[in-house]
């Protein structure tokens, strides 16, 4: 299964391509840190949007949402809430705009604004700079796992001794993700933001060529009927009781007579009590929502538009340019891959492992040169996830240790040329990390589960809780970090069996969430009671620039004493009205590509409609109102309130 030569070809022109457009913006990032880390802030929101998307639309997770797609059906809508994807919804809505508001360089410095300078919020500034890090090399490890198993499948061996293959069966696969990852390294790291946006727009537009390909391919190979023949009964439905309710014994498609062993993943991923395993999920996924992004490529999005307004519609851009085109190229191959599974798929059918799929329904389907396109955008899709995840690292190595601790004074060329080492040194402990890992499932459920369980409680108490102070955060999060990190080694030993035998699912990164989660509230509420709370200077200020709704009475109070005209946030109710109308819309455009693509016309046009119906609401609702609420008049406002603040601060 290798590629021809028109297509390594093609390959080549790309790498080479945004090698260069890379290289040509180096200038322009090299003069300072906020044009390195930021692009000065003058980057338009639709670029930085379709930016955050791109870097978003990666080969590990592509994989991971065909496996979902194929074996739970319409019902794995629900699945990607694991991570959560509607967080974007909680961004668009409020959560951008209160956190571009700030006007600093990564969320390490935002905390400051919040907690002040004192010992409490130089505590809190260093664990988010740790906890930014832990995620970011993580990250790195999971695209790091996924682009080298995929290029494997397609380019020659470069270790072929039967002996080193016995000893190290990953090795061909680490040494292509290597490669790749040293090219892409190439252009982030002399180009900064400038670079990455602009090759991600880039990279983003062969993405969405290629998922348009795939899925008319899909459409045009597969007729209905072949279709229907290899899918259990209740796949097309996405709503669910109590239990899945899925039975894959039923298909007798000599095509695909292996799915029927599909049930037996379902078990061995412990998700057949769906039901329950839905509302861990929109448990988890609300409090992770509410506590805003965490430090990573998506934060830096954020900040680096021009204003709050520009933040908010940045991150609604992001769900329409990213859904539909990712879910039509899964779509496309789900259903290549179920009507061909005996042809394609080579793993033990006794252990999920839908990873290697994507490259076999290539190969077979796709033909010379519109491969190479393909394997161009699919290679952009890591490129681009790679690029945003490095972006983010050495912002908070450089700005929030290197400036604030040690260099304080320093010319700007002297920032810009630490970012280049602080870049390369986080790429290789992430490739380490990645040569470990034995799978992409593997790496994503300690993520997602395990480790935003460490950042959820205290991110969550710091926007709506005005009596959280720098120590309960610091508390709340080296708790929840560190359980989280206990946990880990204790299942790598198999010293904890009783959590993978929960009834919600036998995953223990997935179950220790609401463990990890408790211990990191006790720690948020013990440290914050034995300390004092945090300055009225800090409060008030942090308070007037952001209008955060939640715990604020004490506060409110203080700041309309000092300045009567103050109008505090009343947009509560509004804003989970839109959350909810936004959390819908955002399932029509996952759900809709899908039913287009398996010829569901009733699925297809129900989706349309509640999507029309949504995008009216929002428009109406959300749209129309953000001048209203976060633009120049509102700013205004806010400017005079700060100085009346600062004035009553001297006069007392």
């Amino acid at each position: 299964m290798h590629l021809g030569v028109v297509d390594i070809s093609i390959i080549i022109v790309y790498f080479v391509g945004v090698v260069l457009l890379g290289m040509l913006v180096t200038k322009r990032a090299s003069k300072n840190i906020q044009n390195y880390f930021l692009g000065g802030n003058q980057l338009p929101w639709w670029a930085l949007g379709v930016s955050n998307a791109s870097g978003m639309f990666d080969v590990a997770g592509t994989m991971l949402l065909v496996y979902w797609l194929a074996v739970y059906g319409m019902k794995s809508m629900w699945l990607p809430w694991l991570w959560p994807v509607f967080n974007q919804i909680f961004l668009m809505v409020y959560m951008s705009a209160w956190l571009r508001r700030s006007n600093v360089m990564t969320g390490a410095e935002w905390i400051k604004t919040r907690f002040g300078t004192e010992k409490g919020g130089n505590l809190s500034h260093i664990i988010v700079v740790i906890f930014a890090l832990i995620g970011v090399i993580g990250f790195l490890s999971y695209g790091f796992k996924g682009i080298g198993e995929f290029a494997v499948a397609f380019f020659p061996a470069l270790v072929t001794n039967p002996a080193t293959l016995a000893k190290y069966p990953g090795i061909n696969a680490n040494l292509y993700g290597l490669i790749i990852m040293a090219i892409t390294t190439i252009y982030v790291v002399k180009g900064g933001m400038f670079s990455v946006v602009i090759t991600e727009v880039l990279q983003y537009l062969i993405l969405t060529i290629s998922s348009i390909a795939i899925g008319i391919i899909a459409m045009a190979y597969v007729s209905p009927a072949a279709i229907q023949a290899v899918l259990p009964h209740g796949w097309a439905n996405m709503f669910f009781g109590w239990n899945l309710h899925m039975d894959w014994s039923s298909i007798t498609s000599a095509a695909s007579s292996k799915v029927t062993e599909f049930d037996k993943w379902i078990a061995t991923d412990g998700y057949s009590m769906f039901g329950l395993f839905f509302i861990m999920m929109l448990f988890k996924g609300i409090f992770i929502s509410a506590a805003g992004p965490a430090p990573n490529y998506d934060m830096q999005r954020v900040l680096s538009t021009k204003n709050p307004v520009e933040a908010a519609k940045m991150s609604s851009l992001v769900n329409i340019v990213l859904n539909p085109a990712r879910y039509l190229m899964v779509a496309g191959l789900t259903v290549l891959a179920l009507t061909n599974f005996n042809a394609l798929y080579s793993g033990s059918i006794a252990t999920p492992n839908f990873e290697t799929i994507l490259p076999e329904v290539l190969a077979h389907y796709i033909p010379v040169g519109l491969l190479g396109f393909l394997m161009a955008g699919l290679i952009a899709a890591f490129m681009s996830n790679f690029a945003a995840t490095v972006n983010a690292a050495p912002a908070y190595i450089v700005n929030d240790i290197y400036k604030r601790y040690i260099n304080p004074n320093a010319d700007p060329k002297v920032y810009v040329n630490w970012s280049y080492v602080t870049t390369v040194i986080v790429i290789v402990v992430g490739v380490g990390i990645g040569f470990m890992v034995s799978s992409i499932n593997q790496v994503v459920l300690w993520i997602v589960s395990a480790l935003w369980g460490g950042y959820t409680a205290a991110n969550v108490l710091k926007w709506y809780w005005w009596r959280f102070n720098g120590y309960g955060y610091f508390w709340g999060m080296l708790t929840g970090i560190g359980t989280m990190l206990l946990l880990l080694v204790l299942d790598n030993f198999n010293l904890i069996p009783f959590l993978r035998n929960w009834p919600i699912s036998n995953n223990a990164s997935m179950n220790s969430f609401p463990i990890i989660f408790v211990v990191s509230i006790i720690g948020c509420y013990v440290a914050t009671y034995m300390t004092p709370p945090e300055s009225d200077e800090t409060l008030m200020g942090f308070y007037k620039n952001v209008r955060p709704w939640g715990f604020w009475k004490p506060v409110k109070e203080k700041v309309m004493a000092a300045d009567p005209s103050f109008q505090p946030n009343k947009d509560f109710k509004r804003d989970m009205f839109n959350i909810a109308v936004g959390v819908v819309w955002q399932i029509t455009l996952m759900a809709a590509p899908v039913y287009l693509v398996i010829r569901d016309w009733s699925g297809l046009i129900i989706s349309m409609v509640i999507m029309i119906v949504t995008s009216i609401i929002l428009k109406v609702n959300w749209w129309d109102k953000l001048e209203e609420t976060f633009g120049e008049n509102a700013a205004s406002k806010e400017r005079l309130g700060n100085k009346s603040v600062e004035l009553a601060g001297e006069t007392k």
